[in-house]
């Protein structure tokens, strides 16, 4: 199956790609700027699948809305300058309840998109989402969970003006869910809804994990909103924050550290590494996984799925030192030293072959 996806390079756009990543049978065509402005038909060609991100949602109001009509009216002059019968969904807002020009926007995108499927015989989803966030999201543009997480990693306290009720939803949850509406071959309008809470409870949460964090405690990420708002937390941390060197307790009999203490549970191993091997060369979308060299020599390397960067952390044994592990990063582990590498690993929830949040990738660009 080949799936378009425009906005591609946006944070939700970034999101859904790498949830599809983990699909084999599933060609991803990603639909930036440079498509829109060169050969949008060329890009939507043997597409099964158009999920249709683009747009703009901060800036001046009329031209914020007027944006938004003209790359759906772009986006239909391809699809019918290409043929087929392609399924599309829309990524809408809860703004569409508003009568305000961005809302106006989209509700006239999706009267065209589905009049484009009535005419053309394809099918069109219409997804209405609440607030997204997600690791990636630009602070003071993206959303206010952005915008708070930036500010409590820079150090600052952050203030809120208006303790007004709010609807959140994470983007790997919104890629699962329009990823299954794909499969079921769900059409209409449908309304995803996300978790309720009001600024001041979302800005509390936050403070509170950063003041646990800092304790070297992993919070209690048991519920899902939880986990995904701490990885949208620790996500600003990288790389600066790592690796995290913890105190070491000496006495005549040794030394002691605590390795990993949160509320959570989740699952904990260690390995041994012979000299020159390397572990890993997977990427997660959700789990939270720390690495910690007891013994030995290593370098963890880390790279962005969608990056070139590689980021190389040095770690040793003689001070035993974290690395947690950002979302979307492809990763490695490998013993430089001469001794074996002993390696605690923990992650925050129990491994399920099922569904294991694990893509292979490697970290090197090949």
């Amino acid at each position: 199956m080949k799936v378009a996806v425009t906005g591609a390079q946006g944070m939700l756009g970034t999101h859904l790609r790498a949830y599809l990543r983990a699909f084999e049978d599933v060609e991803v065509q990603p639909i930036g700027r440079a498509e829109f402005a060169s050969d949008l038909s060329s890009a939507l060609r043997g597409c099964d699948v158009v999920v249709h991100l683009a747009g703009m949602n901060r800036g001046d109001e009329q031209e914020v809305a007027q944006t938004n009509v003209a790359l759906t009216e772009q986006l239909i002059a391809a699809l019918e300058e290409v043929g087929g019968q392609p399924h599309v969904l829309f990524s809408s807002s809860t703004h569409v309840e508003r009568d305000t020009p961005y809302g106006q926007s989209k509700r006239q995108a999706a009267d065209l998109l589905e009049a484009w499927a009535q005419r053309s015989g394809g099918r069109f989803t219409n997804v209405i989402l609440p607030g997204v966030f997600g690791e990636g999201g630009k602070p003071f543009y993206n959303s206010v969970v952005a915008t708070f997480c930036h500010q409590l990693a820079a150090g600052e306290e952050p203030a809120v003006d208006s303790d007004a009720p709010i609807e959140q939803i994470h983007a790997q949850e919104v890629s699962r869910r329009m990823w299954q509406m794909v499969q079921d071959g769900q059409t209409g309008t449908v309304r995803v809804e996300g978790t309720r809470l009001t600024v001041q409870e979302l800005l509390d949460t936050l403070r509170e994990m950063r003041r646990t964090y800092a304790e070297h405690i992993i919070p209690d990420i048991s519920a899902p909103f939880r986990r995904d708002l701490f990885n949208m937390y620790r996500s600003y941390l990288y790389p600066a924050h790592y690796p995290v060197p913890l105190k070491l307790h000496t006495d005549p009999r040794g030394s002691l550290f605590e390795a990993i203490k949160s509320p959570s549970g989740g699952q904990t191993f260690m390995s041994t590494t012979h000299p020159g091997i390397t572990r890993g060369n997977h990427f997660h979308t959700r789990k939270v996984e720390r690495f910690l060299v007891s013994g030995g020599e290593a370098e963890i390397r880390l790279r962005h799925i969608f990056g070139d960067e590689v980021q190389v952390f040095r770690v040793s044994g003689e001070q035993p030192s974290y690395v947690d592990i950002p979302t979307l990063h492809t990763h490695n582990i490998t013993n430089v030293g001469t001794e074996t590498l002993l390696t605690m690993f923990w992650t925050n929830e129990l491994f399920d072959p099922a569904n294991p949040d694990q893509v292979m990738e490697m970290v090197e660009p090949q």
